[in-house]
């Protein structure tokens, strides 16, 4: 059993630290890692901690703020760069990882036992190698402090039922507050609705209610999130409609819903979301799925290995996994990132079915099913580092025009709209040109000197049309980069500023 642990051990140690050394090696490729990761280093600068900023000047109501505080903490400890920037999701990643393990060592009769240490240590590895949970452990989003605070909270409950010392009661509020503070009231539908779930089934109202210490818990949540909320507001007037009432309705109830002010709505199928459920899941809810089946059919045994204290546990932790596919389920403005607070309960599952129908603690196949997503991902990641000009970034593209003594990233102007990598990578020095008003300012000799102009890919150019003496100088995957050198009169109808303006 020694042996078995260790293995097990060294195995999820392997995936983590895999998993940390990608966070370094890749740069940020658009949209949403430099759109976070902007905001964040806006906030690190600014030192405005209350209001995340989208760019300086326009405030960003789209999240709340707990994954850019980390962030931009992160930024002032290790530095502007790729690693600083991902540190705090992989640390929010190892905190499901742990919650994790401990419920499901807590599901079992002796949580101490060698047997619980077992199937925790496969619950942890099986979350860890799960497409989305492998992912997201080292990605800059705010969808792991929402899947650390949901988990908490549901973890919190079922080992606080299983006998677990107080500290779990008050942990629950912790979690709702936590929630709060990452995405908003969706905390509480994404836990509520399993607690729900097992309260009604099993009657359980008045075990709920001794549990937990709901006024002062309720006191303690509050107490930690609403501060923020109420100062929002009142540094920006505007914020409670649009993320209350655009955010958690609109966004998910209006199909191609056109009020986004930071992007565009994904329009999808309805039930798009369970075919994300699988993606997401790879390869272990297929396999979940399978041995759930051929449980079925009689083929194993069907004794069940967990020993809970109140009726109908499994029956909550079910909810908790299906829970943000059932939700979204009837909205068409979905990302396969909105299944990540299911996965940590549909590991813990995965590892009961595969515990309790007998498997071996350790088998080829399971070690290959552990195995595929870490090693696909870092080949990827490998290639991408080597190649990554084949990314959406800027990132090359700046350190080039940097490198040149002429130039700055300052003299860099993107037409109409920069994207975030050039955004991030120059710390917010990078410039954008209206293209409706660019003939007049090429023509201006005294404004264009010593400026870079860059257009998307594809099609005629427009800077080129508008100068014709304009030098392609380096490109990008997206985008092409000009220098222009205007000539004084190119543009007569255009009244061209004396020189030494």
């Amino acid at each position: 059993m020694t042996r078995t642990i260790n293995t097990l051990l060294g195995l999820l140690a392997f995936v983590l630290v895999v998993r940390l050394g990608l966070t370094a090696l890749l740069p940020f490729a658009d949209t949403t890692e430099p759109r976070y990761a902007e905001i964040a280093r806006i906030m690190a600068e600014t030192g405005d901690w209350i209001t995340p900023w989208f760019d300086y000047g326009v405030p960003f109501w789209g999240k709340p703020p707990l994954s850019f505080w980390t962030q931009a903490l992160s930024f002032k400890l290790f530095g502007v760069n790729e690693f600083a920037g991902r540190l705090p999701s992989w640390l929010a990643n190892v905190g499901i990882v742990y919650l994790v393990y401990a419920t499901t060592r807590w599901l079992h009769a002796s949580p101490g036992s060698d047997s619980a240490r077992i199937t925790g240590l496969w619950a942890a590895i099986i979350y860890s190698t799960m497409a989305l949970g492998f992912v997201s452990a080292g990605t800059v989003m705010t969808d792991s402090f929402l899947a650390l605070a949901t988990t908490l909270v549901i973890a919190s409950l079922v080992i606080r039922l299983q006998g677990g010392t107080p500290l779990w009661g008050w942990l629950f509020f912790i979690g709702l507050a936590l929630g709060l503070l990452a995405k908003g009231p969706l905390v509480l539908v994404l836990t509520g609705l399993p607690v729900f779930v097992w309260v009604a089934l099993n009657r359980q109202w008045h075990t709920l209610w001794q549990t937990l210490p709901w006024v002062r818990g309720t006191a303690l949540m509050l107490l930690i999130a609403l501060p923020w909320y109420i100062l929002a507001e009142l540094k920006t007037p505007g914020f409670f409609d649009y993320f209350i009432i655009g955010e958690h309705f609109k966004r998910f109830l209006v199909s191609g819903w056109e009020g986004d002010l930071y992007g565009s709505a994904h329009d999808r199928a309805r039930g798009t979301i369970w075919l994300y459920l699988v993606q997401a899941s790879f390869p272990w809810g297929l396999i979940a799925a399978a041995t759930w089946a051929w449980s079925l059919l009689g083929k194993q045994s069907s004794d069940d290995i967990w020993h809970t204290q109140y009726p109908g546990l499994t029956t909550m932790l079910i909810a908790a996994a299906l829970t943000p596919a059932v939700f979204f389920t009837f909205s068409g403005n979905v990302l396969w990132t909105y299944i990540l607070p299911g996965l940590p309960f549909l590991a813990i599952l995965t590892a009961g079915l595969l515990q309790r129908n007998g498997k071996p603690s350790l088998t080829k196949f399971a070690l290959a099913s552990s195995l595929a997503i870490p090693i696909l991902g870092t080949a990827a990641g490998a290639w991408f580092a080597v190649n990554p000009g084949q990314l959406k970034t800027e990132r090359e593209l700046v350190q080039r025009i940097d490198a040149m003594p002429e130039y700055s990233p300052a003299d860099l102007f993107y037409l109409d709209e920069a994207p975030f990598s050039a955004r991030f990578y120059t710390q917010g020095q990078v410039n954008t040109v209206d293209s409706k008003i660019l003939k007049s300012q090429i023509a201006s000799d005294y404004w264009a000197k010593g400026k870079l102009f860059a257009e998307m890919k594809g099609g005629q150019s427009v800077i080129k049309q508008l100068a014709p003496s304009a030098k392609l100088i380096d490109s990008s995957r997206r985008y092409r980069v000009y220098q222009v050198a205007p000539v004084a009169n190119q543009f007569p109808d255009v009244k061209t500023a004396p020189k030494g303006q």
